[in-house]
């Protein structure tokens, strides 16, 4: 079988040849720009597709998704707003291919249960900080995606800090609170003058005591919202990827003192909560592992 494997982000697309093993290989990136992103999309596809025909292909998109007619909506590609057919599209390109697609959080939670941090466990929850927040529920190692293909989508739980108003359109999301943007913006808003999550991690790495303050908000917030979660899905694991969670102990330390005071039922009490393991090209990896996906 040869299959694809579509990564679909906010800001750029990635693309890539699914190995035997269900890896992705020799992957291709191109910026998603305003206008013309199926154009773009497409292009990158066939780049990468050649000559060769395509038996299957995986999509992990930027939520939010609907698995039930294949469409999505990112937040951040605004052309796309009102929902793209992208599943349809993609088998136009390819009419012999099966197209699966699932959010980007959700592959990334799949990817990280068969090949990293939750190896060997069935049931986990994954968590994706970045510039927003997202994540995933694999039950009984197989993918949970929920009626819509959104389930797990922990970015907008409503947080005990959360005041702003969300891009989604909701009120106090834990996506205001403790994406990288939003880290930034409290800490812009009481003093630091940086200008994005890295710069925010190094800073309170160096003595900064307002860069120090914004990831001890951020931790704190995560570990509260993290240990509701789990008790909610009753799940043992977390595993906590993306961009920002690469903040260092000024965010890890407050997030799991705070998952752990708040996971107090018996059934939680032993939560563990792993950093991810696959890194940048989780959400890629679990994108061609959903080709792997037999359906019944």
């Amino acid at each position: 079988m040869t299959a694809l494997a579509l990564d679909v982000g906010g800001t750029k697309f990635a693309a890539a040849i699914v190995a035997d093993d269900g890896t992705p290989v020799d992957a291709r990136t191109v910026p998603v720009p305003t206008v013309g992103v199926w154009d773009a999309c497409a292009a990158l596809l066939r780049r990468v597709a050649g000559d060769l025909t395509i038996d299957a292909v995986g999509i992990a998109a930027a939520g939010p998704v609907d698995i039930r007619d294949g469409t999505v909506a990112p937040i951040n590609i605004a052309e796309w707003a009102g929902g793209f057919p992208l599943a349809g599209s993609v088998h136009a390109m390819f009419p012999r291919a099966r197209v699966t697609v699932a959010m980007d959080g959700a592959a990334a939670t799949l990817a990280e249960q068969r090949l990293g941090a939750g190896r060997g466990t069935p049931d986990l929850l994954g968590v994706v900080l970045g510039t927003g927040i997202g994540g995933g529920l694999v039950y009984g190692g197989h993918l949970a995606p929920g009626r819509t293909g959104n389930a797990g989508h922990i970015g907008h739980i409503v947080s005990a800090y959360g005041v702003e108003v969300c891009s989604c359109g909701g009120v106090g999301c834990i996506e205001t609170v403790a994406s990288g943007p939003a880290a930034v913006r409290w800490a812009r808003a009481h003093g630091w003058t940086g200008s994005d999550g890295a710069a925010l991690a190094a800073d309170a790495g160096n003595g900064s005591g307002v860069a120090a303050a914004a990831l001890e908000r951020a931790g704190t917030a995560l570990g509260q919202v993290i240990a509701s979660a789990a008790a909610l899905v009753d799940v043992g694991l977390v595993v906590v990827g993306g961009g920002f969670a690469q903040s260092g102990t000024a965010l890890w330390r407050p997030m799991l003192a705070s998952a752990a005071r708040h996971a107090r039922l018996g059934f939680v009490r032993e939560l563990r909560i792993a950093p991810a393991e696959l890194g940048e090209w989780g959400t890629l990896v679990g994108a061609a592992q959903l080709t792997q996906i037999t359906t019944g």
